[in-house]
């Protein structure tokens, strides 16, 4: 990282509002907020009745230089993830779903996951790369305020389905660096349909623009690896069902084109998708080249350097 370069954290640190951020998100978790399902279950003792599955601790699955992320957050390091176990979301199609619907890991402290981001930055990551966090809000920060305590420098990537709360979104301004949200849908009775949750659209574009408000855009530095702001994925599905070009108008013009954008093209058949029809493939050279079209067309010029040469390769 470059040598002016500060977390947002440690400031927070400094004044004792990070230590004050873990209090309030463990009351908030007595009647849960913390994503924007609002289940109101007091998480610390039971998770009857959430949609999360999780109580006050983290379920983990994996932690790992990650080297299959978008470039910034790659270089040479990785970037340092931590894979955490259900989900607020359904999707039907979901190729994690081992983890995020059936819950496969461990359960672990804030004391672990502290340690975990630990031996990521020694291990030369550039960043901690949460993802999947909406539901573990609590305990991610508890995490992260001993971690910072015991040295951690590196960004905070917030790698997140999208569906956050503004609760949770208040108690993580100053604390993430990097939001890494999704915009999966266009359409509301789709997004329902397909990962089984009420009021996506405006959910999820309220809470971009919240994240946007508080780092703008993706700033780079001098080695091509990102320090701060916000970095979009949207998923192409088959027979456009993900609304890809009401998707990227809204992102041009409601939060800017030079958001950086990750236009995905893996998008398999996995989990229930045989269920539906329509889900039962994968997308075509055409859909996706199509985005890639859109998006520039919108003025978008900031994509994942792998986008242009796939575009190139199947236009």
């Amino acid at each position: 990282m470059d040598t002016l370069f500060e977390p947002a954290y440690l400031k927070l640190l400094r004044a004792g509002e990070l230590a004050a951020r873990v209090r309030a998100a463990y009351q908030r978790l007595e009647r849960c907020d913390l994503c924007a399902h609002h289940c109101g279950v007091n998480r610390r003792e039971t998770t009857k009745g959430t949609v999360c599955r999780t109580g006050e601790r983290a379920v983990v699955s994996s932690f790992n230089p990650h080297f299959g992320e978008e470039a910034p957050l790659v270089g040479r390091g990785g970037s340092g993830t931590i894979f955490f176990a259900w989900c607020n979301l359904r999707c039907q199609f979901c190729q994690n779903y081992a983890i995020s619907q059936l819950g496969e890991g461990t359960v672990v402290e804030p004391e672990g996951i502290a340690a975990m981001m630990l031996q990521l930055q020694e291990g030369g990551c550039h960043n901690i790369n949460f993802v999947s966090p909406s539901h573990v809000v609590a305990p991610l920060l508890a995490a992260t305020l001993l971690a910072a305590q015991a040295g951690l420098r590196v960004p905070i990537v917030y790698n997140t389905g999208g569906y956050d709360s503004p609760a949770a979104l208040a108690l993580l301004d100053g604390v993430v660096d990097i939001y890494m949200p999704d915009v999966k849908y266009a359409d509301a009775a789709v997004a329902r349909k397909y990962s089984k949750i009420r009021d996506y659209p405006a959910i999820n574009r309220a809470a971009v623009k919240e994240m946007y408000r508080q780092v703008g855009d993706l700033q780079i530095n001098a080695q091509g690896i990102a320090e701060r702001g916000l970095l979009v994925r949207h998923l192409i599905l088959p027979g456009d069902l993900a609304g890809t070009r009401d998707t990227l108008q809204w992102l041009a013009q409601a939060i800017s084109p030079n958001t950086y954008l990750n236009l995905m093209d893996q998008y398999r058949p996995c989990y229930k998708a045989q269920e539906y029809p329509e889900l039962d493939r994968r997308i075509t050279r055409e859909e996706f080249a199509r985005a890639v079209r859109w998006a520039e067309e919108l003025g978008f010029e900031r994509l994942d350097e792998r986008v242009p040469l796939r575009a190139r390769r199947d236009g």
